[in-house]
């Protein structure tokens, strides 16, 4: 029994050790050596963030040499791009890295001294000279020290006054001071969209900065700029021209009203408030549009690096539907055109006089036969009767009710003069009750009687004027008489 115990034991070992090798699952569940993990994607380093520094003139720097202080100490780069070393003497190190003049003068000392151990440090870095040019509003070349001296590409913008409205936020390229390195061309709308800083990169000595002009203009990109820390300061004013179809027409100047306060780390803002001068406040400014102003058509020019950018607004799409982006910021330099509309609805023009960039109230003269003549304000867009009332309505006794003179000074310089009849039932914008303008004048004449009253009051004036003398002289000869005889007696 013993041996065949033995040998069923044995086969089944010997069976069994074929079947447990080919099992796949237990295989895979204990792997010898652990999976390569997933290939992760690329990322895209700004090349200029591993660009190592570059020691150069202006620089200062402290070399170490371990076991003899009399090699070591402080050293500046001077002028000629060298430092003096102990023993040495004179050694170019402009352009080259710290890790590159350690080993350049470790190989120097290996002359002098047994396996020297060496170290260099950057004590102070040198002013960063940089050059910023293109959609800035003061370009120009600027050394960075201090606080300045590791700055950003964003630090160097605001140093430089900020960018315009007419910047090409994706295409900003940087330059290096090496020709032989390609130019990086960055995208701030990453910036400011995503808080991509691989496109804000410390500059270095050298770099050019070039911020080009965006071929068409965008609105949108317009109010990015001007709520970024990209923009110009606030509580900065603008000269702008407005002309067209508004009541002053010409050169203003307008600020970027403060609205709250700024908090501030550093030389850095980090939030402000403000009022940034629109289209609506330039008009506002200059007294509002008139009557007959285009406001679907007002045409905006903006004075660019590479020229005039022309673009359109529709300011009634801002009152139908709230479309912020057609009442755009303005900058340095605007030009804003009102055109004059050759026909508008009665109903649009109701609408329009509410707005915030119509006047509040215009100015007409009412003379003639009327309680109070002279110039009075009315709300815009208000017809003729409404003016007549407004001056106290027709002096009952002298005024010809029917009709009156309205003479209106149009925008191309003529003068229209016409007679209309008054009739106090009629509702706004009637043929006989038409929409005053601006300026107006409303003459009301005299009724029939009284010009035939007043006509005869002249026609006897002489004949007044006789009996005056006559009562005059019929005073003074009685007079004369009693003289004569008081002289008799």
């Amino acid at each position: 029994m013993r041996c065949v115990s033995y040998s069923l034991t044995h086969l089944i070992l010997v069976l069994g050790v074929p079947l447990i090798s080919i099992n796949p699952v237990k295989a895979e569940t204990t792997p010898l050596i652990n999976p390569l993990p997933p290939k992760r994607q690329p990322v895209t380093e700004n090349r200029v963030r591993d660009f190592p520094y570059l020691l150069g003139v202006g620089d200062r720097i402290r070399v170490d040499v371990f076991g003899i202080e009399r090699y070591g100490g402080e050293q500046s780069v001077l002028t000629d791009g060298t430092i003096s070393l102990q023993g040495v003497g004179p050694v170019t190190v402009v352009g080259l890295t710290l890790m590159e003049t350690q080993k350049l003068i470790t190989r120097l000392y290996s002359t002098l001294l047994r396996k020297p151990i060496v170290t260099v440090n950057l004590v102070t870095a040198r002013p960063v000279q940089i050059a910023i040019a293109g959609e800035v509003y003061r370009p120009g070349s600027y050394s960075l020290s201090g606080s300045q001296q590791f700055s950003r590409l964003t630090q160097a913008i605001a140093i430089a006054g900020g960018i315009t409205q007419a910047a090409n936020l994706t295409l900003v390229q940087l330059r290096q001071a090496d020709p032989k390195q390609p130019v990086i061309t960055l995208n701030l709308e990453e910036l400011l969209e995503k808080g991509d800083l691989n496109q804000d990169p410390i500059l270095r000595d050298g770099d050019s900065i070039f911020i080009p002009t965006t071929i068409a203009f965008d609105p949108e990109q317009v109010r990015q700029i001007a709520f970024s820390s990209l923009a110009a300061p606030p509580n900065q004013s603008i000269q702008v021209v407005i002309v067209g179809a508004v009541s002053r027409p010409g050169a203003y100047s307008l600020t970027q009203e403060g609205a709250g306060s700024s908090t501030t780390s550093g030389n850095i803002p980090t939030a402000v408030k403000i009022n940034l001068p629109t289209v609506t406040r330039a008009l506002q400014t200059a007294g509002g549009i008139t009557n007959v102003a285009d406001i679907r058509n007002i045409e905006i020019q903006r004075i660019t690096r590479t020229g005039v950018q022309t673009t359109k607004i529709n300011l009634w799409k801002l009152l139908q539907s709230g479309d912020i982006n057609q009442d755009i910021f303005l900058q340095q330099g605007d030009t804003v055109i009102v055109p004059t509309a050759t026909d508008i609805a009665s109903a649009d023009l109701q609408q329009i006089a509410s707005a915030s960039f119509s006047p509040a109230t215009i100015t007409v003269n009412v003379v003639g036969e009327v309680k109070s003549p002279g110039l009075i304000s009315i709300p815009p867009n208000r017809p003729l009767n409404q003016a007549l009332l407004s001056a106290g309505g027709f002096d009952n006794t002298r005024a010809n009710k029917s009709s009156v003179e309205l003479i209106r000074l149009n925008p191309n310089g003529s003068v229209t003069r016409r007679r209309i009849d008054v009739d106090f039932t009629l509702g706004n914008a009637q043929e006989n009750n038409p929409v005053l303008h601006d300026n107006d004048v409303i003459i009301v004449r005299r009724s029939l009687i009284t010009r035939l009253g007043d006509g005869g009051s002249s026609l006897l004036q002489p004949v007044q004027n006789f009996f005056t003398f006559y009562r005059f002289l019929e005073v003074l000869i009685p007079t004369t008489n009693s003289s004569s005889k008081s002289s008799s007696k």
